[in-house]
């Protein structure tokens, strides 16, 4: 596949972002300590997104671009951890005042607070993960997460006995929305290529993503209604979401990062995102000086969406589950096969 975005690259997320726990603990934290400016050197700064670092997810992802980047590129990294979104403009307006060179809004909640400190810093490079900020110093890393998710759906449809599959979000905002509208569609295209009548998919939103044990009840609700295969988009509330998988004995999907090493036996797969290639691509084009304030759509023609298969799922996924998938990836890499995107809504 073309684009910065190489299928090694988003399969290996997982081990990123494991690594990043590890190798983070030389950074620095902020607001209120900066790395200071060394000759020769760039520095960038990572705020993440509400839960922080722990959530083997979105935040550790973003975190483990930013090590890759420190260690293979010499940035000087630092990152921050708001206690909420009230504290994000902050976080955002600390790094650019210490004079970085690049600061990370990690998260569509980022939104409102860096469309308000970009055009204070000037000078200042930007760039969001999953939102759309029109500013001239701001980057806009966007993915096509239905496309992704429509491959989940098709697997699920694949190993679902009941014919009835769950997603667990963490809000019920348009980002996530379009994680249940592409995995619908691979539900039930692949049960009509299967010759099996349309199942059912139960949506459910937990209202935060840090509330594992939200996340648990919520997939214990699922299961008494049949579902046998349940898919998070929660962040650390989906985390509570495979641990019921496994208590129950169903299967679950994990998101973002590799989660296949969770609950080995119960991870089906995971949808993985390219976000820790995002934010490392991102900084080695600031160092070879082709930073790009655009908007830049990522999905599976780039290489920026996929499913995980290694050594902890493979029990699970047929040959010819791989085979099927492979032929839908590349036919709506292509373009022969088109997932449908989240209408716009509705003008009032």
């Amino acid at each position: 596949m073309g684009g910065i975005f190489g299928r090694r690259e988003v399969v290996r997320a997982g081990v990123l972002a494991a690594g990043a726990l590890l190798l983070g603990a030389a950074m620095l934290r902020g607001p209120g300590r900066a790395a200071a400016p060394e000759e020769g050197r760039l520095r960038v700064a990572v705020v993440l997104s509400v839960g922080g670092l722990g959530d083997r997810s979105f935040n550790d992802m973003a975190h483990a671009g930013l090590v890759r980047a420190e260690n293979e590129l010499g940035v000087i990294g630092a990152y921050g951890e708001p206690a909420g979104m009230s504290e994000d403009e902050r976080y955002l307006d600390f790094y650019a005042d210490q004079g970085f060179d690049l600061v990370f809004a990690v998260g569509f909640l980022m939104t409102s607070a860096l469309e308000k400190v970009a055009p204070r810093h000037p000078q200042t490079r930007f760039a969001i993960i999953d939102a759309v900020v029109e500013q001239p110093n701001v980057a806009s890393l966007v993915f096509r997460e239905h496309e992704g998710s429509y491959l989940v759906g098709a697997l699920t449809a694949r190993h679902s006995r009941s014919g009835v599959a769950g997603i667990v979000k963490g809000l019920d905002v348009p980002l996530l929305m379009r994680f249940e509208h592409g995995f619908r569609q691979g539900f039930q295209a692949e049960r009509a290529h299967l010759g099996r009548p349309p199942g059912r998919v139960l949506s459910m939103v937990a209202g935060s993503f840090s509330d594992p044990v939200r996340g648990k009840e919520l997939t214990r609700v699922m299961v008494r209604e049949g579902a046998d295969v349940v898919y998070q988009a929660a962040g650390q509330t989906g985390n509570g979401v495979i641990a019921a998988a496994k208590e129950a004995g169903i299967l679950a999907i994990g998101v973002d990062a590799n989660q296949n090493h969770e609950r080995p036996g119960t991870m089906l797969t995971s949808m993985v995102k390219g976000v820790d290639v995002a934010v490392y691509e991102t900084c080695r084009a600031l160092v070879e000086g082709r930073f790009d304030a655009r908007v830049q759509s990522f999905g599976l023609a780039e290489g920026g969406v996929g499913w995980a298969l290694d050594e902890h799922n493979r029990p699970l996924v047929t040959a010819e589950d791989e085979e099927r998938l492979r032929v839908l990836a590349g036919a709506i890499a292509t373009g022969a096969l088109v997932v449908e995107p989240l209408p716009e809504p509705e003008p009032r």
